[in-house]
């Protein structure tokens, strides 16, 4: 009777140690089938990019198919939905604008998600600054002459998305500087510069990834860069902060989130793989020729970094009275 008892106590003992590891053991056997990117944009824009510069690398890396899926809408918060209430076993994983993200709360009355409570951070990958650009025939050089011509034009400020981070440092950029400008509303980036391009409007800012090849091709003029210091990339151009604008520093910061329930293990993993892909000699020298920093950080560090974004946007949500459904 006592041999049988304590069989009966080893055999219960065993089977709660299996319960307890079972996730220890589904997080080491990730990925067992394809993974999922959500890009919550239109294909084309910085996180698109970033997304399909890290996807094969990280399919090999993983010995696992990638696929990166552009999920656009609401300013990016239908793809992020769409991520913080998937499950958390690593197949679903959002590369997004952190900053833009971070606005969300702030800007939207009803939001269907959390994201500080419903994602969390994986890994920063890039940083890409604003460039404040205008159509050609636009006649300034600068900054100060675009702010003179703002108060005798009427000009049109192409913006990504409502509430998006380019949108919020055009309200920064105005509000500081004493320009003038209407917004107007995008679905996107991509088509924020076409229009822009096509003279439909005449003063942009965008982050470097996406804006630069239209510089460069002469279809766009760039008057600032909302960097601490020049790009070289772009000559002699002068920083927003040169120009009568102190400390101003705003850009579109690529990052990597995750369903909050995601194992620990599978988030570092993913951390250890994106940090040594993003830092490889190949993905550094092309996105820094695109105009793209490569940053990384420990999940923690991005988490800090996104409640910093959180509270320093809602100042200028509030102050600029921007709300949305």
């Amino acid at each position: 009777m006592t041999l049988n008892r304590r069989h009966l106590m080893l055999g219960a003992l065993g089977g709660s140690g299996l319960i307890a590891s079972a996730p220890l053991r589904a997080a080491d056997a990730w990925p067992a089938k394809p993974i999922r990117i959500v890009v919550p944009y239109p294909p084309g824009g910085s996180s698109d990019i970033i997304a399909r510069s890290i996807s094969q690398p990280l399919s090999e890396a993983l010995k696992q198919s990638v696929v990166v899926e552009n999920r656009a809408g609401a300013n990016g918060n239908l793809g992020a939905d769409l991520v913080a209430k998937a499950p958390g076993d690593g197949y679903a994983l959002l590369l997004c604008d952190v900053g833009a993200l971070a606005i969300s709360p702030s800007v939207y009355t009803r939001l269907a998600f959390d994201p500080s409570k419903d994602l969390r951070g994986v890994t920063m990958l890039a940083y890409s600054p604003h460039l404040l650009v205008v159509h050609p025939s636009v006649p300034a050089n600068n900054l100060k002459e675009l702010v003179a011509l703002s108060k005798t034009a009427d000009l049109n400020f192409a913006v990504t998305a409502t509430g998006s981070a380019p949108h919020l440092a055009g309200v920064a950029l105005e509000r500081a500087s004493g320009a003038r400008w209407q917004y107007v509303p995008y679905k996107g980036g991509v088509q924020a510069i076409q229009d822009t391009v096509g003279g439909q409007t005449q003063v942009l800012m965008n982050g470097m990834l996406a804006t630069l090849p239209h510089v460069q091709s002469g279809k766009l003029k760039v008057l600032a860069v909302s960097k601490g210091t020049r790009m070289p990339l772009i000559g002699d151009v002068p920083t927003i902060a040169e120009q009568g604008v102190p400390g101003f520093e705003s850009g579109t910061w690529q990052g990597l989130l995750a369903p909050r329930g995601t194992p620990d293990a599978v988030i570092q993993r993913l951390n250890r793989e994106l940090v040594t892909i993003i830092r490889s000699t190949e993905i550094r020298s092309r996105l820094a020729g695109q105009g793209a920093e490569v940053v990384t950080m420990a999940p923690t560090e991005q988490e800090q970094f996104f409640n910093k974004e959180r509270a320093r946007w809602a100042k200028v949500v509030a102050a600029a009275q921007i709300k949305l459904d």
